[in-house]
C-alpha cells in the first residue's frame, strides 16, 4: 500500500513539475490610477527615491528596512538600494530613463530570489486628469513557475501596486 501512496505521490509532483515548465518564461504586473495632477508633478515622486517613502507600499511594511542613496539626487542615474524583512527583501534599483510622459527604472532584486524587472511609470491625458500605469516586467524563474500554481502572484503584487498608486494619488493631487 505505501509503494502505490508513493508511486501516486511521485506521479503528482512530476506532473506539477511539468506544468510549471510550461508556464511563461516572463511575468508582466500593471495596475493604473487616474491622478488629478499633471504629469511633471506626479512624475517627481518617482524619479527621486527620496520621495518614495510616504507612497511607496514597502516603505510601510518594513519601518528599519535599511536604505542606500547614491548616483544622481533625482533622474537618470538616482540609485535605490534597500535591505529589509523577509516582506521587502533586498535589492537595487536605478533611474534609467526619464522623459515628460515616464520614467523607467531597472530593478534587481538580490533577496528573497535574484531577478532583473524592468519597471515603467507611464503617464497619459485623460481628460483634465493624468493617467498612471505603473508596470513591471522581468523573467520568471522556474520556483516563481511553480508558485504560480499555487497562489496568484499578479493579484499578490497587484496588491501592492493598487496600494501604491492610491498612497502616490494623494502625496500628487495634495503636495
Amino acid at each position: 500500500m505505501l509503494f502505490y501512496i508513493l508511486v501516486g505521490l511521485a506521479i503528482l509532483i512530476i506532473g506539477l513539475l511539468f506544468i510549471a515548465s510550461r508556464k511563461p518564461d516572463c511575468v508582466h504586473y500593471e495596475r493604473s490610477v487616474a491622478i488629478n495632477a499633471s504629469p511633471d508633478r506626479i512624475l517627481s515622486h518617482i524619479a527621486d527615491f527620496r520621495k518614495w517613502g510616504p507612497w511607496s507600499p514597502w516603505e510601510k511594511k518594513d519601518a528599519g528596512m535599511e536604505r542606500d542613496y547614491s548616483g544622481a539626487a533625482s533622474g537618470v542615474g538616482a540609485k535605490y538600494g534597500w535591505k529589509g524583512n523577509n516582506n521587502v527583501g533586498e535589492g537595487t534599483m536605478e533611474v534609467t530613463e526619464v522623459t515628460q510622459q515616464h520614467v523607467r527604472i531597472d530593478m534587481h532584486f538580490i533577496r528573497p530570489w535574484k531577478a532583473q524587472c524592468d519597471v515603467n511609470f507611464r503617464t497619459t491625458a485623460e481628460g483634465s486628469a493624468t493617467r498612471l500605469v505603473w508596470t513591471m516586467d522581468g523573467p520568471q524563474i522556474f520556483m516563481g513557475k511553480v508558485m504560480s500554481l499555487f497562489m496568484d502572484m499578479d493579484k499578490m503584487i497587484g496588491k501592492d501596486f493598487e496600494a501604491g498608486l492610491a498612497s502616490l494619488k494623494k502625496e500628487a493631487e495634495n503636495h
